[in-house]
């Protein structure tokens, strides 16, 4: 790390800690809503990936400038004590590798860890010295010949539209919702041929269900793409999502952790909206609000613009080819379902969230699927060894109690008998045992 980077990193790390020691007499409550505030921005910080700042960081720079006497060199990364010597080899393991290193100079790392298993001066189990440990090793001693070729990396661009979507989750501006401010999360997927957006929108959360709606909403209006490349965050690791673009024919891939180089197009989307949008954004917005300007800036700007590195508009060179596109199935939310195992109880009934269902009689006792909208228990449809059995009827004790059951259980619900007529009325006068004839005699 060169001095000018250390420097930044101080000057970074004062701004950061001046609210808090540069103002005499404050409260214990006057300094957490201090450190709240700034916990809860984004920050660019030198040398680092990361766009947040953990609570202890910040109160461990605090009492490292308070104890210096306020110096600002105090907040200057320090380099390690034991710079130039291996937390994970000992001197007699370094000697041995050393020499070994010098009689095979020219054998890849991997040949190189074999060769040391092989003479017993590492042992077989994989808790062994990392490859990078050891050429760290190589390279003070002055053997630091890498082998390892470097990584191949190549700028891409798919032939057609729709042939791939790239997707990713940024952290976004703060919204008013509920009576105080959250923080907004934007879930965006970009057709990798045109740069179009298929779909963005801010929501409240990076949940998995978050990504999911944003990915109907761009299936709805954009059609199936052939593979659907995303990040390894926690919002796209699942094996229902991935089940359920296969049953689509969509191909869900992911990248490899920490090299972000692969999904360049849709971080160079975020980047424009950080430049471009975030900053014409009035401070105090709704949810609703923020995506509302998000589209009109997609539609209205970004879409009609054209495009430094296709020389086109995105609209423009996604609708060139637009008679090769697949359309998304007229069920497609169907896909989108959950799917939870239930065991049919003995009264027919089967709980979901909380709520009482009735299934088919012929099912009691059994273990059947359920497919269902979270937002719609009105549809809850049972399978039955992959056969679809109806969608289950919400259980109405009331009803039940009016209804005769069938004694035979592989029957369906027999329906209510007619009741029984009522004896024909007394005659209004004459024998009670019929009517009188016109002469007084018996009938």
């Amino acid at each position: 790390m060169d001095q000018d980077l250390r420097r930044n990193i101080s000057l970074f790390r004062f701004t950061i800690v001046s609210p808090l020691v540069n103002r005499k007499g404050m409260s214990r409550g006057e300094q957490e809503a201090v450190l709240r505030d700034i916990l809860a921005k984004d920050w660019e910080i030198p040398g680092s990936p990361r766009s947040s700042i953990a609570r202890s960081t910040v109160l461990r720079w605090v009492a490292l400038y308070e104890k210096s006497g306020r110096r600002i060199e105090s907040l200057e990364p320090q380099p390690r004590k034991d710079r130039g010597t291996s937390r994970a080899l000992d001197a007699e393991l370094e000697a041995a590798l050393v020499t070994l290193r010098k009689e095979h100079s020219a054998v890849s790392l991997p040949v190189f860890v074999k060769l040391a298993r092989s003479r017993n001066i590492l042992d077989g189990t994989d808790k062994g010295p990392s490859k990078d440990s050891l050429y760290r090793l190589f390279k003070r001693h002055g053997l630091e010949k890498d082998t390892r070729l470097p990584e191949d990396r190549r700028r891409f661009e798919t032939e057609l539209p729709n042939d791939m979507w790239q997707s990713d989750c940024m952290h976004g501006p703060q919204v008013a919702f509920e009576g105080r401010l959250r923080k907004a999360y934007l879930f965006a997927i970009i057709d990798d041929h045109s740069r179009l957006v298929t779909h963005a929108q801010f929501y409240l959360s990076e949940s998995l269900d978050c990504f999911r709606d944003c990915l109907i909403s761009g299936l709805e209006k954009r059609g199936l793409p052939r593979r659907l490349y995303v990040d390894n965050g926690a919002a796209f690791k699942s094996n229902a999502l991935a089940y359920t673009c296969g049953r689509l024919g969509i191909a869900l891939l992911h990248s490899r952790p920490y090299i972000p180089e692969g999904r360049g197009k849709i971080e160079r989307f975020f980047l424009t909206i950080r430049k471009q949008l975030l900053p014409t954004l009035p401070d105090s917005l709704s949810l609703e609000r923020l995506n509302e300007l998000l589209a009109d800036w997609i539609d209205g700007d970004y879409h009609t613009r054209i495009h430094s590195s296709i020389g086109q508009t995105p609209i423009a060179r996604y609708l060139a080819k637009v008679a090769l596109l697949r359309p998304a199935p007229k069920d497609l939310r169907d896909y989108f379902r959950i799917a939870v195992r239930r065991k049919v109880a003995k009264d027919r009934t089967i709980t979901l969230l909380g709520r009482n269902f009735e299934a088919p009689v012929g099912l009691i006792g059994q273990s059947v699927t359920l497919l269902f909208h979270e937002r719609d228990l009105e549809r809850v449809e049972i399978f039955k060894d992959e056969v679809s059995q109806g969608f289950l009827v919400r259980l109405d004790q009331v009803v039940n109690s009016r209804i005769r059951r069938s004694q035979n259980l592989n029957s369906e619900i027999v329906p209510p008998s007619p009741p029984p007529l009522l004896p024909p009325s007394p005659p209004r006068s004459g024998s009670l045992f019929g009517p009188q004839s016109d002469k007084g005699g018996a009938a």
